[in-house]
């Protein structure tokens, strides 16, 4: 039978942590593109809102 290499605690933890940055990162990126979005929407919405003439009765 085939000995599996062991690490060790440290090593797995930084490596768990390594992971767990990579997915913080992308995480962030997510929410970011989201807000980013929601920006554009807006500036879309208020431009439109400017431009209609005042309606009068």
């Amino acid at each position: 039978m085939a000995e599996t290499p062991k690490l060790s605690v440290e090593k797995a933890l930084s490596k768990l942590r390594e992971n767990d940055a990579k997915s913080d990162s992308a995480v962030r990126d997510e929410k970011s593109d989201a807000l980013n979005e929601e920006i554009k929407r807006m500036r879309a919405q208020r431009l439109r809102l400017g431009q209609q003439p005042p309606k009068r009765d």
